[in-house]
C-alpha cells in the first residue's frame, strides 16, 4: 500500500499515512528537533486531525536525524516580542490554552500512540514522549527532564506524566537534577518500553504501530479509556465501565470476524467497526 502525504504546511513537520500508521516526523534535525513557532502549531494540528482521521489505526511520532525533540528552543527564550508585552496572567493563560493543546491533546487522542526515539528526549519534547501510550528508543537515545537546567520548573504536563510513568521517588530525582538518563536506565525504570538497535528503531517502530493500527479499532479505544481511568477511579467504578465497554466490543462486526478467524484458524481482517 503506497503512502499518503499529509501537508502539515511547514517542512519541519512531515506526516504521512502508511497502512493505517500516521507518521509525524518532528524535521528540525540541525535544532535536534526543538519546538518552534511553525513545527509546534503543526504538531497540534496533525494531533488533532490524524486522531480523527478514519484511515489511521496508530500514530507514530518521531524525530528526524539523532533526537527525538529538544523541548523548547532555549537560544529563543526571553526574546518572544508577543510573550515580552503580555501580563504573568496572560502569559498564564496562553501557556495553558497551548498546553492543552499539545501533550493534552495527545494524551486524549482515542487511538494508540507511539513515539519512537532515535535520540534525546529534553524538557518539553521529554513532556511528548510521555504524552504518547508507548516509547520505544534507539540505544543512543536518552532524557533528560531539562528544566531545572534553565532554571524552570516544568510545563507540558511533564511532572504529572512522569510520576504516572515511573513513579514519585525517580520522577523527583529527573525533575530536581535533569540528568540524563540513558535508554538502559530509561527502560529499567519502565520510561521506555522497548530498546532497540539504532539502525532498527524506525523498522521496528513502524511494524509495532502497523501491528496495534491493523486491530480493532473499537476495542482498543476502549482497551485505552479503560488504561486511562486505572490510576484515578476505583475498582467497582473500573468493573462497571468494564462490563459497558466489553457489551459494546462484542456488539461490533471485528468481534464476530475474530471469532470466525479463530474457528477457521486464520488471522482475523478488521474493519473498524
Amino acid at each position: 500500500m503506497s503512502a499518503i502525504t499529509i501537508d502539515t504546511g511547514t517542512d519541519q513537520l512531515l506526516c504521512e499515512i502508511r497502512e493505517r500508521v500516521a507518521i509525524i516526523t518532528l524535521n528540525r534535525p540541525d535544532a535536534r528537533n526543538a519546538l518552534s513557532d511553525f513545527l509546534t502549531p503543526a504538531l497540534r494540528t496533525m494531533i488533532k486531525e490524524r486522531g480523527a482521521d478514519e484511515r489511521v489505526g496508530a500514530l507514530l511520532i518521531t524525530g528526524a536525524g539523532t533526537a527525538f525533540c529538544a523541548g523548547g528552543d532555549v537560544k529563543g527564550m526571553g526574546a518572544n516580542s508577543k510573550k515580552n508585552t503580555m501580563t504573568p496572567q496572560e502569559r498564564t493563560d496562553d501557556l495553558i490554552d497551548r498546553q492543552r493543546r499539545l501533550t493534552g491533546a495527545l494524551t486524549s487522542v482515542s487511538k494508540p500512540t507511539i513515539a519512537a526515539l532515535p535520540g534525546a528526549a529534553a524538557g518539553a519534547g521529554l513532556a511528548i514522549a510521555l504524552a504518547c501510550d508507548i516509547r520505544i528508543a534507539a540505544q543512543s537515545a536518552f532524557v533528560s527532564a531539562g528544566y531545572s537546567k534553565v532554571g524552570l520548573s516544568g510545563d507540558y504536563g511533564i511532572a504529572w506524566l512522569l510520576t504516572r510513568t515511573v513513579g514519585s521517588a525517580i520522577a523527583r530525582e529527573m525533575m530536581f537534577t535533569s540528568d540524563r538518563v540513558d535508554s538502559a536506565r530509561a527502560e529499567r525504570i519502565g520510561l521506555f518500553n522497548r530498546v532497540v538497535p539504532d539502525d532498527q528503531l524506525q523498522a521496528q517502530a513502524f511494524a509495532l504501530a502497523r501491528q496495534i493500527a491493523e486491530g480493532p479499532a473499537v476495542a482498543l479505544r476502549l482497551i485505552k479509556r479503560n488504561l486511562d481511568e486505572a490510576g484515578q477511579i476505583d475498582f467497582d467504578t473500573a468493573l462497571i465501565h468494564e462490563a459497558q465497554g466489553i457489551t459494546e466490543a462484542a456488539a461490533t462486526e471485528d468481534h464476530r470476524e475474530a471469532v470466525r478467524a479463530f474457528v477457521e484458524k486464520r488471522k482475523p481482517v478488521f474493519q473498524g467497526r
